[in-house]
């Protein structure tokens, strides 16, 4: 796990004394060592054959005045959406950056050269920002967070052959060399049909919204489901707006389900929950119900969903709060874990250290929030609880994974 995060009075002088793209300038690091080996079937994945390949140093490379001249910095490009058009989005900019600062302090590796450009409001300010940042000399660019910034950084990086580890959640843009490091519902919906199944319910049902969402967790609810066997009962497609929530939620009910999953959150989940007699199937979320203000909805007690571990990242706010006076913003841990992945294969041979073989190592990695491991696909796995829910708030039934290994039979 990351290595403990020192006084925010010595992070405090550090970053007044140094400039942004100075801050590693610390002592070499333990970083986050990845978790004991599994061994998932090796992926097969189409990857882009790089036409202009950074291969080594170039005058125009950015390095610190004071690393020597036979050491060769591991550049990090930080694509994040500085002057976005959203105050809201600004912020969430400012958050995660300061998150990629404390992970560069917690590494203590003076060679991480951390480079900050603006994805801004469009994808041409990304692409433009991506060029930037190669030109600079980036080994890995970290960002950007919209999918349509992705889309148009990503031809620019295959052409180098520089990985990109995005903040995105569309699976459309990962793939060939750009890893989605963010939490995706299809290993919410996996885990919790897993955990179900385990538990001796066989006939399940689907409430499941008209959304870009609801399309990847209908996709998903059937793999699952078919992969372990299980019998599907209905499948009910809703309008969050609408007013007849609680009447699809009746019918899911009697469809002779003993499971039900709602791939809902918010409001229209609480209005839903109304439909539901009593007694009722087992119900089943996503990480859409990590909302306490849905544990006082009675109806919901007992149901299962699939999350982070609630106390995971704990320490990681406190010393946030500690450094910045404020709260982190909700992504300002995959910054941080974006960072640590690097800080992590940073040791490798320059211009060969961020390879698909190195990001996608099948043994994981220690985040914030709990293990988790790239796939060649750009999709990322992770180790999630299975939490209840109760008035008092969520109780973790079956614990997160702190491996990808699979015990021995």
């Amino acid at each position: 796990m990351p290595v403990s995060f020192r006084s925010a009075a010595v992070l405090n002088k550090v970053c007044a004394t140094i400039a942004v793209m100075a801050i590693a300038a610390c002592t070499p690091p333990p970083a986050p060592k990845p978790v004991p080996p599994p061994a998932p079937p090796v992926q097969q994945a189409h990857r882009t054959v790089a036409q202009h390949p950074l291969t080594s140093d170039q005058p125009g490379f950015i390095r610190l005045s004071n690393t020597p001249k036979d050491r060769v910095p591991v550049r990090v490009g930080v694509l994040l959406p500085f002057s976005n058009g959203s105050v809201a989005t600004r912020n969430l900019a400012k958050a995660m950056m300061n998150a990629a600062q404390m992970a560069i302090f917690d590494a203590r590796n003076r060679d991480i050269l951390l480079m900050p450009a603006d994805e801004g409001s469009n994808p041409q300010t990304a692409a433009s920002a991506a060029r930037t940042l190669i030109g600079q000399g980036a080994e890995v660019i970290v960002g950007p967070l919209f999918a349509t910034s992705v889309s148009a950084v990503a031809p620019i990086a295959r052409d180098r052959g520089i990985p990109v580890i995005s903040f995105s959640t569309d699976r459309s843009v990962g793939g060939d060399g750009v890893y989605l490091l963010s939490f995706q519902p299809e290993a919410e919906v996996d885990r919790v049909i897993t955990y179900a199944a385990a538990q001796g319910h066989k006939n399940f049902t689907a409430l499941i919204p008209r959304t870009a969402y609801g399309d990847r967790v209908l996709k998903a609810f059937n793999a699952d489901t078919a992969a372990k066997h299980l019998t599907v009962r209905a499948i009910f497609r809703f309008d969050p707006r609408a007013p007849d929530l609680g009447q699809t939620a009746t019918s899911a009910s009697a469809s002779g389900a003993d499971a039900v999953l709602i791939a809902q959150g918010g409001q229209p989940l609480a209005v839903m929950a109304a439909g539901f007699g009593t007694p009722h199937p087992q119900l089943l979320g996503t990480g859409l119900w990590a909302d306490k203000a849905l544990a006082r909805e009675a109806i919901l007690t007992g149901g299962w969903f699939a999350a982070p571990t609630p106390s995971a990242d704990v320490s990681f706010e406190n010393r946030y709060r500690s450094a910045y006076g404020a709260a982190p913003a909700q992504l300002a841990p995959l910054a941080y874990d974006a960072i640590s992945l690097v800080a992590a294969l940073a040791s490798g041979t320059p211009y060969h250290r961020f390879t698909d073989a190195a990001l996608t190592d099948a043994n994981g990695f220690s985040g914030i929030s709990g293990v988790f491991r790239l796939r060649a696909d750009g999709s990322c796995d992770r180790g999630l609880a299975v939490l209840s829910m109760r008035p008092d708030g969520f109780h973790v039934v079956d614990p997160a994974p702190k491996t990808f290994q699979v015990p021995a039979s």
